[in-house]
């Protein structure tokens, strides 16, 4: 059996023969080579053998908590990281990496490289997530974002058919984003949700986003269980949608909490 063969051996009754053949054909982008690093590996581990890496950042300690990177890879790139990782997997994983943050001159090249896009670039670059999205619509791509919510995870699905992340945000349907305040968006989309979240999600992020809105640097407290949980999820999202399943799509959200449990009394009724 060959390699793939073997990777794969333990998807079936999960995953049928002709979803799996789809799967290693289709050409993942992940966007944002942090959060996307779980995500990654989680989809190589479940079959994808294609990726396209973009990301501008290197590898920092407090990376360590949630993200694949060990303590010998700080300092350096994270997609080359991430690369030598999913080969350490998969040595026949075919991954391009690309260094460099992606902006509205470089996301038609990068989208058009692949065929499905894992949107986890950092929130605090909101001119490159909506170069991303508004260069997959254009392409007719669909795109995965999610962010973890604590120890869970939000997903949205944007189809080129869906709603779009700036109806979702407020903003204008077309022209550039330069100098609009991310806080202010991500503090509008989170409002509408604040009653479905975590309560110390809501309380961490508020306090973020407060910083941030005075011009004060604060990434956002995560925990590595909200990392896996939202790797999960997209990847998950990425199967159905390949198995032809129907996917919530945007404006719909996905969300995943352990802690939103069903009594067992509801159970019994």
């Amino acid at each position: 059996m060959s390699d793939y063969t073997q990777l794969t051996l333990r998807n079936a009754g999960y995953i049928a023969a002709d979803l799996q053949r789809r799967i290693r054909e289709t050409r993942l982008l992940i966007a944002g080579c942090g959060l996307g690093s779980v995500a990654a590996e989680v989809a190589l581990r479940t079959g994808f053998e294609h990726f396209e890496l973009a990301d501008g950042d290197v590898v920092d300690t407090h990376n360590l908590n949630r993200q694949i990177y060990t303590a010998d890879d700080v300092g350096r790139p994270k997609v080359a990281c991430l690369a030598e990782r999913l080969k350490a997997i998969h040595p026949d994983a075919d991954v391009r990496a690309s260094h460099g943050w992606l902006a509205a001159d470089t996301a038609p090249a990068t989208v058009e490289r692949a065929d499905l896009v894992f949107d986890t670039i950092d929130f605090l670059d909101l001119p490159a997530i909506i170069a991303l999205h508004d260069e997959a619509r254009r392409q007719g791509k669909t795109v995965i974002s999610a962010f973890s919510i604590g120890w869970g995870a939000l997903v949205t699905v944007f189809t080129p058919h869906s709603a779009t992340l700036r109806e979702m945000g407020g903003l204008a349907a077309k022209g550039s984003v330069e100098g609009a305040s991310y806080p202010l968006v991500f503090r509008a989309l989170l409002e509408r949700l604040a009653d479905r979240l975590p309560a110390d999600f809501v309380e961490v992020t508020w306090t973020a986003l407060s910083h941030m809105a005075d011009g004060k640097p604060c990434p956002a407290p995560q925990v590595g269980a909200g990392a896996y949980a939202t790797a999960a999820a997209m990847t998950t999202a990425a199967v159905r949608l390949l198995a032809g399943k129907p996917v919530a799509a945007a404006p719909d959200i996905v969300l995943l909490d352990v802690g939103a449990c069903v009594s067992a009394a509801a159970l019994r009724a």
